[in-house]
């Protein structure tokens, strides 16, 4: 064991509830390490309808907002962008880019804001100061180079809002590219796939208030504690009348048990905490979609007996495919459903019956299964589970991907996608006078490969941090050094930024929390949220340096040196963002009419849902029963089913800090959560150092070391660790079927001790 890692120091079980004293505490801390003065005064104007979007998850605001409409997250992810330190041209000429590579992502988080464009000089390998319009020149040489419009790719973080979004969609099609990889592909590419199939919409179609109607709310692969805190409340009102709230989860998370609210007096004076989930199940990883099959299977049996249960006039009337999905239920054994998902019959059944005596059923997912190899197969099971009762387009029920990043939705309604539809594109053609391409372009997981292959020739990247969000972490940072140019626009610096082409620029932007001043005034942008509801965020902070800019005056600035011919409308882009939102209002009128009168309404609107108002967009025309057979997922002896996971102290690839308090794992962020009979099995104490190994089929060798071995809640044969240390150990070509999402959630390993 190293000399750092001390069991009792490192590791001390949490048993309190989520929230309370401690998240108030620890947001108390962040303020104070960041010495963000301004975030203070910027929380009471967070999530409010006059002020600007959490930079943080994507989780709905309520129709009343409180004078504090803010979590835990919400106040790290504010402090961090407020912060008072500061990355100037002083710092980049202390550090070569070779010894940043060896500094933590969360070394390199809090070294605070850039302040300035920099380019990277090849001899002393070192970032440099550069003018914005030389910048742009450069970038716009660079683009007018390429032999084919495809060596170009525009990756997008969900952090950018619709204006931003959409112009930067607008610049790679006027350049002739569809090559338009983004945050969602590593994500939500699944619900996306699987829901457009099923109910003819890759969005939710549920609202805020439907959490007030339903009878029993389905949490499957989710940790909304860590990923999505404000939802706790929600839950945690909807227990309160009694809603039965039915979680699967492999690991047992303490946001999903109790909850104290931190803006209520009474629990916190207390001490008195609420039930969230008033049944808890941890199926094994990979084990969801057996799970599911058994729950309908045991549902459909019901209905023979009971009668009555299903919903056959919604049957009937909305649904195709219903036969032939009964009766590839029915082949399905429970031996196999109980060996595949680590559930008992009894168990399921339990929740069948639940299910059957509840009349509004919402069904809430995240990456848990979204990031599995069957991801789309399981969702669309969801779906299934969801038609038997009618339990889509009705007020109280439906389906809840949980989505993560702030926009991450609304980034693909306005335009970033590698498929775009036809009437997009004609649209699009017909408004700006351009000839969209009409073939598909490069994904995440395409882009790593093209890049691999040198195919790509620059890479753009609108935020995020792709080499460390991606699979394979070493082998995409080498990828990306094979390109010409490499640009990044960030607010910080990451590990992406040190992962360079021969030429680099970082190009530091706004936050959303700042003021945003142009030409014609001071400016407002627009986020969707995971719910498909769209409002302005107006930032209030003075920006962190006078050398920022604007997401939008970037991308405008990129177009203007790549398109000479086309500045005067560039420009009038740049000058008024109310521009922007009448073209993307001529391109998608349909979901956007009235665009800049909406969002002047508090809490601005919600896009049209063909599924919530039961019209299907399917290939039959109704909503889609699709059943296949159940995989069968075994693993070789002596190997674990590893999954990643976020600490309590991250935001994606951002950390914050080195603890994991609900979890109880504090100063490190190297472990590997196992059951403790698969620790005594290998011999391993608490907090022995190991290494992992994973076992990919193209047979390259991926391990880390330096990682100790903690016991916890977590059935046997199945391991955690966290995401994006462990991403090291996952291929390239181990992605989703059909979605090419990177599968994080079932990656074989090997654990053992350190001979070091």
């Amino acid at each position: 064991m190293s000399d750092d890692f001390v069991v009792g120091k490192n590791i001390n079980s949490y048993v309190g509830p989520a929230g309370g004293w401690g998240a108030l505490s620890a947001s108390v801390q962040t303020l104070k390490q960041e010495r963000a003065i301004n975030a203070i005064p910027a929380l009471m104007k967070m999530n409010q309808p006059d002020g600007f979007d959490c930079p943080g998850c994507a989780w709905p605001e309520p129709g009343k907002t409180t004078i504090t409409e803010f979590c835990e997250n919400g106040v790290k992810a504010l402090a961090a962008e407020s912060t008072s330190k500061r990355v100037t041209r002083e710092f980049f000429k202390n550090h070569t880019v070779k010894s940043l590579w060896s500094w933590s992502d969360y070394d390199l988080e809090q070294q605070g804001r850039l302040t300035e464009p920099m380019v990277y000089d090849q001899e002393i390998d070192q970032y440099t100061p550069i003018s914005w319009d030389a910048a742009f020149q450069l970038i716009g040489e660079q683009l007018r180079m390429l032999a084919d419009p495809n060596q170009a790719v525009f990756y997008t973080s969900g952090r950018t809002s619709n204006e931003a979004a959409f112009l930067w969609q607008l610049l790679g099609r006027t350049l002739g590219t569809n090559n338009f990889p983004d945050c969602s592909n590593m994500c939500h590419e699944s619900s996306g796939v699987a829901l457009t199939e099923s109910v003819g919409i890759g969005k939710g179609t549920v609202q805020l208030e439907d959490f007030e109607e339903a009878d029993l709310i389905i949490v499957i692969g989710q940790n909304p504690g860590t990923n999505h805190p404000r939802m706790l409340s929600v839950l945690q009102q909807a227990a309160r009348r009694g809603c039965q709230i039915v979680t699967f989860n492999p690991i047992l998370e303490r946001g999903l048990k109790k909850f104290i609210h931190p803006q209520e007096t009474l629990q916190m004076l207390t001490g008195t905490s609420s039930s969230i989930s008033t049944h808890y199940f941890q199926p094994i990883i990979g084990g969801d979609l057996a799970m599911l099959h058994g729950l309908i299977k045991a549902i459909l049996t019901a209905d023979k007996t009971q009668k009555n249960i299903l919903d056959k006039e919604f049957i009937e009337n909305h649904t195709s495919g219903f036969s032939e999905f009964r009766d590839e239920i029915g082949r399905t054994d429970w031996s196999v459903i109980e060996s595949e998902s680590g559930l008992s019959r009894a168990q399921i059944e339990e929740v069948a019956s639940i299910y059957c005596n509840s009349k509004k059923v919402i069904a809430c997912w995240a990456m848990g299964l979204t990031q599995q190899k069957h991801a789309v197969s399981t969702i669309q099971c969801i779906v299934n589970l969801l038609l038997l009762c009618g339990n889509i387009g009705k007020p109280g029920a439906g389906v809840c991907p949980v989505r993560g990043h702030s926009n991450v939705q609304g980034d693909r309604t306005v335009g970033i996608t590698e498929h775009p539809s036809e009437s997009f594109l004609k649209n699009l053609d017909q408004q700006f006078g351009i000839s969209s391409p009409r073939n598909s372009g490069f994904n995440t997981v395409q882009t790593i490969k093209a890049m691999e292959s040198k195919s790509v020739k620059v890479f753009m990247a609108m935020g995020g941090n792709f080499a460390r969000a991606t699979p394979d972490s070493s082998r995409t940072a080498e990828a990306l050094t094979n390109c010409e140019l490499t640009v990044q626009v960030t607010t910080k610096l990451n590990k992406t930024h040190l992962a360079h082409g021969k030429k680099a620029l970082i190009l530091p932007c706004l936050g959303r929390s700042e003021l945003d001043v142009q030409a014609s005034g001071k400016q407002s942008v627009t986020v969707e949220d995971s719910m498909g509801a769209v409002h302005a965020s107006i930032g209030k902070n003075q920006p962190a340096s006078a050398h920022l800019r604007s997401e939008v005056a970037i991308v405008a600035g990129m177009a203007k040196a790549a398109f000479p011919k086309n500045q005067k409308m560039w420009k009038a882009l740049e000058d008024d963002y109310g521009l922007i939102r009448d073209k993307i209002e001529s391109v998608l009128p349909k979901l956007f009419a009235n665009y800049n009168r909406k969002i002047k309404k508090p809490g601005g609107f919600r896009l049209y849902n063909s599924a919530s108002e039961r019209e299907w967009n399917t290939k039959t025309g109704k909503a889609r029963f699709i059943a296949k057979l159940l995989p069968i997922l075994k693993l070789p002896n002596g190997q674990l089913r590893l999954m990643t996971i976020r600490s309590h102290d991250q935001y994606n690839t951002t950390v914050y800090g080195m603890n994991d308090r609900y979890r109880g794992i504090f100063g490190t962020r190297r472990v590997i959560l196992m059951n403790s009979k698969d620790m005594d099995s290998l011999d391993l104490d608490q907090g022995q150092e190991v290494v992992i190994q994973s076992h990919m089929e193209d047979g390259r060798k991926r391990k880390v070391s330096g990682f100790h071995a903690v016991r916890y809640s977590i059935p046997q044969g199945c391991a955690a660790s966290y995401f994006p240390e462990i991403n090291e150990l996952i291929a390239v070509e181990y992605f989703a079927d059909r979605s090419f999402t990177p599968i994080s959630k079932l990656v074989p390993v090997t654990v053992s001790k350190s001979t070091e």
